[in-house]
């Protein structure tokens, strides 16, 4: 196999491997967008249901299937307002706001956590005020959200506050028969709690860039073997320049001059 030859195969061999990973990050925003889609559709299924009961969704083991996020249930009991906590670093109002997570103990005895909306933050490491939730029987209906991870870098809160909505850790500081695969955010409560807390917006449906990124990726692995054609191309047509350019060889160039001579000794002669 010549050089050039060898030189091609091993574009031919980049090119390739240009195309599987281009394929490789395609099918991964392929299933992205597929995730998005179903996210999309459960929240268009679920947002605006009727409200339910908490024991018609949640059972005894406090699991909540997937496919109810989103839901709105409806409690009825009574806030623990001594066992409040604050979820700090909440994205809400352009800053890092605090949502109100009041313990909510349900008729059938359970504890369940209620969101029941943010506060901005103050000038210490507390918000300046925080609206007291109603006391006594209270009616509430809430939406269904899964609890949240610890932080991956294990940084912690003070006292009364947590880093995130993690329900596990959250019951060991409540105590009690907390419900811990599903945490509310408040939607309406009867009786109204002092003052008002911001509320939640609604989850956006736009489908993100997943589609458009995976078409994109296809095209590069189109474009890579489009690129590597033309490299190929431009050395053939410069390898033909280069031998139809060249110099004839000596030996012809020299019997040209042998001819030339006979004949100049043919005109001597007449």
């Amino acid at each position: 196999m010549s050089a050039r030859m060898l030189r091609w195969s091993v574009y031919v061999l980049i090119a390739i491997g240009f195309a599987v990973a281009c394929a490789f990050l395609s099918q991964w925003q392929f299933d992205r967008n597929e995730t998005r889609a179903a996210q999309i559709e459960l929240v268009e299924r679920n947002y605006d249901a009727e409200p339910v009961e908490l024991s018609s969704v949640i059972g005894a083991d406090g699991a909540l299937d997937p496919g109810d996020e989103w839901r709105p249930v409806t409690l009825r009991g009574e806030y623990l307002a001594d066992e409040q906590l604050l979820a700090r670093n909440r994205p809400h109002g352009g800053t890092s706001a605090f949502e109100v997570l009041v313990p909510f103990q349900d008729a059938d005895g359970r504890i369940f956590i209620v969101d029941r909306g943010w506060v901005p933050p103050g000038e210490g490491s507390v918000p300046d005020a925080v609206p007291a939730p109603p006391s006594g029987e209270v009616e509430v209906t809430v939406r269904l959200r899964r609890g949240e991870q610890l932080p991956p870098s294990g940084r912690g809160a003070p006292e009364g506050q947590v880093p995130t909505i993690n329900l596990p850790s959250i019951a060991g500081i409540v105590g009690g028969d907390v419900v811990t695969g599903a945490y509310g955010q408040l939607i309406e409560e009867d009786p109204r709690g002092e003052g008002s807390l911001g509320g939640f917006s609604s989850p956006t449906d736009d489908p993100g860039p997943h589609l458009s990124y995976a078409i994109q990726w296809i095209l590069f692995a189109v474009m890579g073997f489009v690129f590597i054609g033309y490299i190929i191309r431009t050395e053939i047509v410069k390898h033909r320049e280069e031998v139809e350019g060249r110099p004839a060889p000596e030996k012809r160039k020299r019997s040209r001059d042998r001819d030339a001579d006979v004949e100049d000794e043919l005109l001597d002669v007449r």
